[in-house]
């Protein structure tokens, strides 16, 4: 066996078949926000034998009902408020599909009536949304786990072994990011008053969430952001109207300084005039691993990745074949969820971790509007 394929044979990723017996008694899952991300979630909850959807809830009328009836589940009672489902309902556990203003209020109501929280992506807007989330949680003893559904992908979980092996040594800098040249989605997603946030939120967090979660997700300290919206508030890019309405980012990239010496460059899209701002490379001391990007950046990788490191004295560059996962991501980010909820365990993407990544997208934010490097204040929950 050669160096190279010594390397490569401690990145092996065993596939392991997950089996769930259904034990008669169903979990009580309620929605709350029934637009086009809660699709995601009524499917994968009628993938789970042991899950039955009994309650929904959103703020305009019928459109619950329109949604349930549109999947075929029967018996769902449904709610114009949060409130009144959560009050009336004996819930188990719930999934909070909002428009990304909107998470904070539903999250922490569920929570006061114990009932543990699936919550989309991205956890907040701000960082004091996410923070009064989190006290909420702690207060309640149950858990909110926040959407990333990439975190269950093979090729995820491989940047994080090869960083945790210790063959790129000491992590001093990363480049990540990702974007669409063309991307930016209409509806709630593009005013500030529904989305709050726009890029950043959307594909941003995920971005993060890829580099951050590979390296044990080091506490940010200060950050140097920078916003536009030069697309999406042009009728030559976008329709007229939602150019009318057109509120958010759809560019961001920021310079941020972690714990422990590691810089992070970093940088999103939802329009721009090239088809990616780059790869993602994460530099250590001993090695550094490419990461190619996507043409339309949604959670995964652009093809195999490539270890670059020193064998005896000689530059190698060691490929890394793509990961097959089985089954759907979704399903998985759902699973996980009801048996954390429901024996238990912790959340399988916790708001402790979250919350860094919720920081650093407020610290751009901040520090664009005051043109200035800023420094991230956490309080401590």
């Amino acid at each position: 066996m050669s160096s190279a394929d010594a390397v490569l044979s401690q990145f092996k990723q065993e596939v392991v078949e997950e089996k769930k017996e259904f034990t008669g008694k169903k979990i009580r899952v309620g929605i709350i926000g029934t637009g086009w991300i809660a699709e995601s979630h009524i499917y994968s909850y009628l993938n789970q034998p042991d899950a039955q959807i009994v309650a929904a809830a959103d703020i305009i009328p019928g459109k619950a009902e329109k949604k349930m009836e549109q999947f075929g589940v029967e018996g769902v009672r449904c709610y114009t408020s949060h409130q009144e489902m959560l009050d009336k309902e004996e819930l188990d556990v719930v999934s909070v599909c909002t428009y990304n203003t909107q998470h904070a209020a539903p999250t922490i109501y569920a929570l006061e009536k114990g009932i543990p929280v699936l919550l989309e992506k991205p956890f907040t807007v701000t960082l004091d949304e996410a923070v009064e989330i989190m006290k909420a949680e702690k207060k309640s003893g149950k858990i909110v786990s926040v959407g990333f559904q990439p975190r269950f992908d093979g090729n995820m979980q491989m940047i994080k072994k090869i960083v945790e092996s210790g063959v790129l040594g000491d992590i001093y800098y990363i480049q990540t990011g990702g974007g669409r040249r063309r991307g930016i989605p209409g509806s709630t997603f593009i005013e500030k008053s529904t989305g709050g946030i726009g890029a950043l939120g959307d594909i941003g967090c995920y971005s993060l969430d890829m580099v951050l979660n590979a390296i044990g997700y080091p506490k940010p300290l200060t950050v140097s952001g920078y916003t536009s919206d030069f697309f999406g508030t042009s009728s030559e890019y976008s329709p007229e109207e939602d150019a009318k309405r057109f509120s958010v980012d759809d560019f961001a990239a920021a310079f941020v300084r972690l714990e422990g010496g590691i810089i992070l460059d970093f940088r999103i899209a939802w329009a721009m005039h090239v088809d990616t701002p780059g790869d993602t490379i994460i530099f250590g001391k001993k090695g550094a691993l490419r990461i190619p990007s996507t043409d339309c950046w949604n959670g995964s990788v652009g093809g195999e990745m490539t270890l670059y490191h020193d064998i005896c004295g000689k530059q190698t560059e060691t490929k890394i074949p793509l990961v097959h996962t089985e089954g759907d991501l979704f399903d998985k980010k759902i699973r996980s969820f009801l048996d954390a909820a429901m024996n238990g365990g912790a959340a399988p993407v916790p708001t402790s971790q979250i919350l860094y990544n919720q920081a650093i997208i407020d610290g751009i934010n901040k520090s664009a509007a005051a043109g200035c490097e800023v420094k991230i204040e956490i309080p401590e929950i």
